[in-house]
């Protein structure tokens, strides 16, 4: 079961699970302080920037369940 789904927002995975920021910036999301880091959720970041919203989602996920 996936803890993070692409419908979250993006600072709302960033302020639960810190270790998400390093996959998000290494994926090209470098824009976690930015303002709209706090209104998107990560598929229409992932969208915004031209990712793989689905093999993005299996990294955060992969983050997340690393610290379990």
């Amino acid at each position: 079961m996936n803890t993070i789904t692409k419908d979250m927002g993006i600072m709302e995975i960033v302020e639960k699970w810190p270790e998400t920021v390093e996959v998000l910036m290494n994926s090209g999301m470098g824009c976690i302080g930015c303002a709209a880091a706090h209104f998107e959720s990560i598929g229409d970041g992932a969208a915004a920037h031209g990712l793989d919203v689905d093999a993005l989602m299996v990294r955060l996920n992969e983050a997340v369940s690393k610290e379990a």
